[in-house]
């Protein structure tokens, strides 16, 4: 699915023993090539190639991958894509201790994924250049420990991660199961809401044809 000129969704469906389970990682178009935003599951590195072929790419055009958090749902895949890509690895600066062995995942329950060299460490507000205009990085942290979510302004397009869920098409809150500290991710669903946001993606729900408005509502109604 293109969600703006040059940014796609690469969504996939993987089986599990409990039933199966669809995530929606994405990638962006960028002068050295593609970033892969988010790698999905160890071991499923055919269903991010033929999403990654849907949009039009194959690993050839992979630059870079930018993780949004150390869950093994966004980060599994990470070695498996730089063995095939060498892509230059990018996460925020206090995640990256969870993908590079320094620290194991929190919840990995002591099974992780292979450990990779994070290259580039971000920090809040930096901004790389993309087909789709500057892409924002946004530290949005609670859901995991140096959560981002990706800002595009001149497409009013936001990539949740894990920061935001999306249910039959609407933006929800994130999951309270799965999130460390609700507490501080209902901070940062509260700083996206200051975002001017028309569209968003969510790695757990998918596309929302919703924004800001939608956004501030679930903050209000979190914070109630």
């Amino acid at each position: 699915m293109q969600l703006a000129d040059g940014v796609y969704a690469l969504s996939q469906t993987v089986e599990h023993e409990e039933g199966p389970t669809t995530v929606h990682p994405a990638a962006v178009e960028t002068e050295r090539g593609v970033v892969l935003l988010d790698v999905g599951f160890r071991d499923q590195l055919d269903q991010l190639s033929g999403a990654l072929e849907n949009a039009g790419h194959d690993f050839e055009d992979v630059w870079a991958a930018l993780i949004t958090h150390q869950d093994g749902d966004h980060a599994g895949a990470l070695a498996d894509v730089v063995d095939r890509t060498d892509a230059v690895v990018m996460a925020h600066r206090e995640c990256a201790p969870y993908l590079d062995g320094r620290e194991d995942p929190i919840k990995g329950d002591g099974d992780r994924y292979p450990p990779v060299s994070v290259d580039v460490e971000l920090v809040d507000g930096v901004r790389l250049s993309t087909a789709a205009g500057p892409m924002e990085v946004v530290f949005t942290p609670g859901h995991a420990p140096g959560h981002v979510s990706l800002y595009f302004p001149g497409e009013k397009l936001l990539i949740a991660g894990d920061a935001l869920t999306a249910r039959e098409g609407d933006v929800a809150p994130p999951s309270e199961e799965y999130t460390l500290d609700y507490e501080e991710a209902t901070e940062s669903v509260g700083r996206l809401s200051e975002y001017d946001v028309f569209r968003t993606l969510c790695y757990h729900g998918g596309f929302a044809e919703q924004g800001t408005g939608a956004i501030a509502k679930l903050w209000n109604e979190l914070v109630a």
